[in-house]
């Protein structure tokens, strides 16, 4: 099995490079969208409703599987019976023999593990909507409050803010027990934490004025705050998503899982708009122009729909702290590319806190690595 979990565990890696960049195009692209279009609530309600779509999808799936797999087994099972070549006559002879007395071709061992599988089959799906249903209001809100960052302050503030999530996995998987911490994690977290710090009090600049939506807004320490509430749900979210799929990963079938989360937010949480108005943290609802709605859509559909599945699938794969610590390339990522598009440029403290995060991101690989290893001794 060692090989099995280093094979997800590399391609794991790889999906949270594929999620990360992503996630810096969809913020980049929402913050363009909240300069005519400045709800959060509805682009998390549109985003995370969209995931309902994965029901049918697997649904779709399943039912392939009930068709195809019984006639594979039925053929991997005469060639074994033919191969071994015993008892194989005897075997007919009792069919036919069964058939003249009325008895079904199906022996009891058999409707027996077709019984188990179906209770097994019922079982696994029972979990997977009980944990998408404790779980969808941590998402949807974590979701909700990263949005309302971005409408609020600038994408690299609410990227470093939310890179924070690091340290709130490490504390949130060893309080539940599901991550043991050890001393190479923590150096891993304070040096991508650091990272984050010194980013923060780098100066940036760019030659020209129009850089972008949240650059001429004054820093906002709302947005600060919701940033710092979401990076605290995001690791809460992901210690308990692991925790829930188990160390194989095969507790939950994770499209299954996001399409439940997807019918529980789409049902249960649209009526929220009118206590958040009232409140005056949303703005009266209105619905966007046509051309806005287009893009909307189009964002939703890969910032969230996409781009959270394949996030999900590398936390099950590889390990909490490891995705969470992930999401902090995209500090680096967003820096390059501000660079190539923008032409702006960095203090040397602003890049150094790059590189540390990227150090504490290899780090935790290199701490991981190590424990997939198995034992020689």
């Amino acid at each position: 099995m060692n090989w099995v979990m280093g094979w997800r565990y590399y391609s794991g890696l790889s999906l949270i490079a594929l999620v990360v960049f992503i996630w810096v195009t969809s913020a980049e692209i929402t913050q363009r969208i909240f300069s005519e279009y400045r709800h959060p609530f509805a682009i998390t309600y549109l985003g995370v409703s969209l995931m309902v779509i994965y029901l049918p999808i697997a649904a779709l799936k399943d039912q392939l599987c009930s068709w195809f797999s019984p006639k594979m087994a039925n053929h991997l099972d005469d060639s074994s019976r033919r191969d071994a070549n015993t008892q194989y006559i005897p075997a007919i002879e009792k069919d036919i023999r069964q058939r003249e007395e009325g008895w079904p071709l199906i022996n009891k061992d058999e409707e027996l593990d077709l019984h188990l599988v179906n209770q097994a089959s019922k079982l696994h799906t029972w979990k997977t909507v009980k944990y998408s249903l404790y779980l969808t209001p941590i998402w949807f809100f974590t979701e909700y409050l990263s949005n309302s960052a971005l409408a609020n302050t600038s994408v690299a503030s609410t990227t470093v803010l939310t890179s924070t999530s690091g340290l709130f996995t490490l504390f949130f998987g060893a309080l539940l027990g599901h991550d043991s911490v050890n001393s190479v994690k923590l150096v891993a977290v304070f040096i991508s934490m650091a990272g984050v710090a010194l980013t923060t009090l780098g100066k940036t600049w760019a030659p020209d004025a129009t850089f972008g939506v949240a650059d001429d807004r004054k820093h906002n320490i709302v947005g600060d705050v919701y940033g710092l509430m979401s990076a605290m749900l995001y690791g809460l979210f992901t210690v308990l998503l692991k925790k829930s799929s188990g160390s194989d990963g095969n507790n939950v079938d994770v499209q299954k899982f996001f399409g439940y989360i997807g019918l529980f937010a789409l049902l249960g949480f649209w009526w929220l708009v009118w206590p958040l108005q009232l409140i005056g943290i949303e703005p009266e609802f209105k619905l966007p122009k046509s051309s806005t709605g287009d893009v909307l859509l189009l964002n939703g559909f890969v910032g969230s729909f996409i781009s959270d599945y394949i996030w999900a699938v590398s936390v099950v794969w590889t390990t909490p702290l490891v995705a969470t610590l992930g999401m902090t390339l995209t500090i680096p990522l967003a820096m390059v590319a501000d660079m190539v598009i923008h032409g702006r440029h960095y203090s040397l403290i602003y890049t150094l806190g790059n590189i540390l995060v990227l150090a504490g991101f290899v780090l935790a690989n290199v701490s991981d690595m190590f424990a997939l290893k198995p034992d020689t001794s």
